[in-house]
């Protein structure tokens, strides 16, 4: 037996957050083929099954819906899910309560949080900034909205932007860890340099909530975004969320005013007028099913601290690049992530010549990361629910597959 497999072995039997594995679906080597690891190392793609929601779903399904039919939305809390869910999303990003409201998919978010933005920076400002190694979606939004709203828009890396803020600028999108390369950027000092000329700061946190703390109350963040079937693991196509700050809820002027979001919706006025605090940033009808499970989801959290989830994300991606060196020859991989912690999500990009083929081989072999156009494997590391012993093997299936 190797030192590296002793290694995981203590590590995994001293780990306090190993026994939230069991509130997991998830698959065990004999479910793959003989050989095959049966390691999921893509939750940064998509969160594993938390194993109390088929039952909850069933419940809202059969006895909310199909039994009490339209008298849930009151006698089953449908109505103010958004709002009940936000809060509990809002203790693991660093928000007080009343700031976020769930809702729509992060890139009506993204829309909605940059055109208020500038709307909130005033016409003097005609310039937005947003990162230039964003995930596409929120760069397509961002040229939108710039064109509807009449403002220049600059792609910068996060890097450059310090330099790139002036007197002109309105807002600054940012994605808080780089979707690609698992970098983390500098949220408080970014966030400080950006208030310091006076524009707002968006942040996308689809890579970063619920794999390390975020603060955003602390660093003064303006608006926030995120997806929540990552590594809040609430399924494929959960509804995304929403903060708005506090002091700034009277001045948020959403360009998605919905029904939903109206002062008195069931008034059916001809004209709008906003609700009070976040609930202005719903829009139309929620989507219950998908945000009821996602609220089941969320339960796994019970008894869990951000930082302690931080704490061991650093560990397994630090054992995980210990072993890919030790199971790799020298230059066949190389990681693009980061080795300082303070610059370091929870996933593990590395880059190879035959990506795409690799992570097929992988797969196949039990091992589930994913690809990344045109030469990055990437594999995201769960605290809840991945161990040691899931990254020493994952390398050496990897060094097997290389070889």
């Amino acid at each position: 037996m190797s030192e590296l497999v002793l290694r995981a072995q203590k590590l995994d039997a001293a780990d306090e957050l190993a026994p939230l594995r069991s509130r997991f679906v998830l698959d065990t080597a004999s479910d793959h083929a003989a050989d095959a690891a049966g390691i999921y190392l893509d939750g940064n793609s998509l969160g594993a099954l938390p194993a109390n929601v088929p039952g909850r779903v069933e419940d809202v399904v059969r006895r909310q819906w199909g039994e009490l039919r339209i008298r849930s939305w009151d006698e089953s809390g449908w109505w103010t899910a958004p709002e009940r869910i936000g809060d509990r999303i809002a203790s693991l990003v660093g928000a007080a309560p009343g700031q976020i409201v769930v809702g729509d998919s992060t890139s009506v978010n993204v829309f909605k949080a940059l055109v208020a933005a500038i709307r909130m920076a005033g016409e003097d400002r005609d310039e937005i900034l947003v990162d230039a190694t964003t995930f596409p979606t929120d760069g397509y939004i961002a040229e939108s909205a710039a064109r509807m709203t009449g403002r220049r828009l600059r792609a910068l890396t996060p890097a450059q932007v310090p330099s790139a803020l002036s007197g002109r600028t309105a807002a600054v999108l940012l994605n808080h860890v780089d979707y690609r390369s698992g970098r983390l950027h500098d949220l408080p000092a970014l966030t400080a340099a950006i208030h310091a000329s006076g524009a707002l700061a968006v942040w996308d946190l689809c890579h970063s909530a619920g794999a390390l703390p975020v603060g955003l109350d602390e660093h003064g963040v303006d608006l926030a975004v995120g997806c929540t079937y990552k590594y809040l693991n609430g399924g494929p196509g959960s509804p995304a969320y929403l903060y708005v700050r506090r002091d700034l809820q009277d001045r948020f002027d959403s360009p998605l005013p919905g029904w939903n979001s109206h002062a008195d919706p069931f008034g059916m006025s001809p004209s709008y007028a906003p609700a009070p605090g976040a609930l202005r940033g719903r829009v139309g009808t929620p989507d219950i099913l998908s945000m009821l499970a996602l609220e089941a989801a969320l339960e796994v959290w019970d008894g869990v601290l951000v930082s302690s989830v931080r704490a061991k994300s650093l560990a397994l991606t630090d054992f995980f690049l210990e072993c890919v060196t030790a199971y790799t020859e020298p230059g066949r991989v190389v990681s693009v992530t980061p080795e300082p912690h303070g610059e370091r999500g929870s996933q593990v990009a590395l880059r190879c010549p035959d990506a795409g083929e690799v992570m097929k081989r992988l797969i196949a072999r039990g091992v589930v990361g994913d690809f990344r156009h045109p030469d990055i494997l990437r594999f995201g590391f769960t605290p809840l629910y991945v161990g040691f012993g899931d990254a020493e093997r994952a390398a050496r299936v990897l060094g097997e597959v290389l070889g």
